[in-house]
Order: structure tokens, then sequence, then C-alpha cells
């Protein structure tokens, strides 16, 4: 039960500040430009700098190895979400413009802008190296996959994924370089200076408290009274909150991720949908206001499922 009332404390602390952006949204003091400077700030400076700290303070050159076969396994979880989505998106006959935003919110999860606040509350600092090795598995299969689903589901021209360019726009993320770069350093069995460390701690530091702010504002930005369960919606809740954690619970005792790294993957698993993927739906013209819908409603419904589900693994 401690980890029940661990993580309902943590929820009622990640809504209390998510309510700020909320507020600010209400009182005129936040919008579109501020939204956009906090989401560049965070994805951009904040988080290469916790990647960097949290990497190089909590693994080493000798868990390398084993942080290997965990990508794999935190991979492999998705792939399959991914593949159920598809096929529940098909016996639910919905329209092309929903079709390609049901899988990628059903099969991939916010594990920046809520992982991160939501594992650092639940666990500690000493979560980050797992939340990361699961971001870059999540973050791979959407600037590839995701974006080519979006791109069917829409009605604007959108250029064609290559390789090379997966590759070159993955390698162009700061939050990647941040990985590579800490990876790099663990390879070599280097360390930063003090000076450096105390620094990016600082920095990283800010990540939690402005992501919230900023998942506060969009749900003020979408409107409550918007928020409805449109045809899908529902079956996306229950595979992205329910179904995906037992997935990735299943694949982690296969491959034998137990411990603290395991329940850092369920929860990563079993949190809302990417916050990207509105903004990829209005860029290519699918439905946005089907995935800002389901982003919103699935952020709300987590404050609920992420306890119950501390309360089963904990």
């Amino acid at each position: 039960m401690s980890g029940f009332f661990n993580a309902l404390s943590a929820s009622l602390i990640l809504m209390a500040l998510m309510s700020v952006g909320f507020f600010m949204g209400w009182r005129g003091w936040m919008g579109p430009s501020e939204k956009k400077f906090l989401s560049k700030y965070i994805v951009n400076i904040a988080v290469p700098c916790t990647c960097i700290t949290g990497l190089l303070s909590n693994l080493s050159h000798d868990m390398l190895v084993q942080a290997g076969f965990m990508l794999i396994a935190a991979v492999l979880g998705m792939a399959i979400t991914l593949l159920l989505a598809a096929g529940l998106a098909q016996l639910l006959h919905l329209p092309r413009s929903r079709w390609g935003v049901f899988v990628v919110m059903t099969g991939l999860s916010n594990t920046l802008f809520i992982g991160l606040p939501v594992c650092t509350q639940l666990f500690g600092d000493k979560c980050l190296p797992y939340v990361m090795i699961y971001y870059l598995g999540n973050t791979s299969f959407l600037q590839s996959l995701g974006i080519m689903l979006i791109q069917r589901s829409g009605t604007a021209e959108g250029t064609r994924t290559t390789v090379l360019g997966f590759f070159k726009n993955l390698l162009s993320k700061p939050p990647i370089l941040g990985v590579i770069f800490s990876i790099l350093m663990l390879v070599l069995d280097l360390q930063l200076p003090a000076v450096v460390m105390k620094f990016a701690g600082y920095i990283g530091d800010t990540v939690s408290p402005l992501a919230l702010i900023y998942c506060g504002y969009i749900i003020w930005e979408v409107g409550l009274k918007n928020l409805r369960l449109l045809p899908g919606l529902p079956t996306m809740l229950v595979v992205r909150l329910g179904v995906a954690p037992v997935i990735c619970w299943g694949i982690c005792h296969l491959f034998g991720v137990i411990g603290l790294a395991m329940q850092v993957f369920v929860v990563e698993s079993a949190l809302p949908v990417v916050s990207q993927v509105p903004v990829l739906s209005g860029a290519f013209g699918a439905d946005e206001q089907y995935a800002a819908t389901g982003a919103c409603l699935s952020t709300l419904a987590s404050f609920i499922s992420i306890p119950i589900l501390m309360l089963l693994i904990g």
C-alpha cells in the first residue's frame, strides 16, 4: 500500500503543478508564444542536462551491456502495443483522418513531459537512466513510424521518411545527443568536472515543474468542455493506460528486467499520449481535434490509473 499512497501523493503534486499552467492560460498570463518558449527550453536545454546528470550519476561503465538488453525489451513492448493498436483501428473502422492518429496515440507514451516528472516523483533521481533508455526507444518509434502513420492520415503533402532522414532527424534532437554524449563518457570511463555537473543539475531540476505547467496549459487550450469520448478514444484509453503496461511487464519478465528498471518501464508504458501527436496531426492535415482530445483525456485519466498501477507493482 505504501507504493499506492506514494503514487497518490505524487499525482496530487503533479496535478497541482498542471493547474498552474491551466490557471495561467485562463488568466491570459500564458499564450502560444510562452508555450513555444517553454517547449523549446525544456526539450533543447533542460532535458539534455537531465540526461547528462541522470546517466552519469546513476549508470556505470559495467552497466552498459545490461542497458542494451533493457532497450531491446522496451522497444519490443512498444512494437507489440503498436501492432495491437493497428489491429484495433481496423476493427473500429476509423476514418482515414483518425486511423494513424489512433495507432500512435495508443502505441506510444508521453515519456518526457509527463514521464520524467512522474517517475522522479515516484522513484527519485535514481530512476533517470531507465527513463532515458525508455525515452530513446519511444522517440525512435515516434520519429519514424509515428510520423509516417500520421502523414498517411492527413491531407497535407509530407516528405517521405527515408532511413537517412530518420537518423538525421533523430540525431538532431538535443535529448538524444545528451544520451549519446553520456554513453560515450561512460564507455570511455570519464567524468565531467563537478562544476559542470552542478550547473547541469540546476538546469535539469526545472524540467518537472515546467513540463507540467506546459501540459496544464494545453488542457486549458483544448478546453475542458471540449473533452468528449469520441469514437475510438475509450479503446485508446484502455490500451494506453491499462493493456500497454501489462504487455511491458510481460516483456520485462521475459528479458529478465526486474526491480527498479521494470517498475520504471511499466510506469513509462502506462503514461498518456505523446504531446507531439496533436502538433503533428495539425501539421499533416490529420484530425488535430481528435488527437488533442485524446492527449488531454489520457493525461487526466492517468492520475487515477497510475496510483492503481503502483498498488499492483509496488
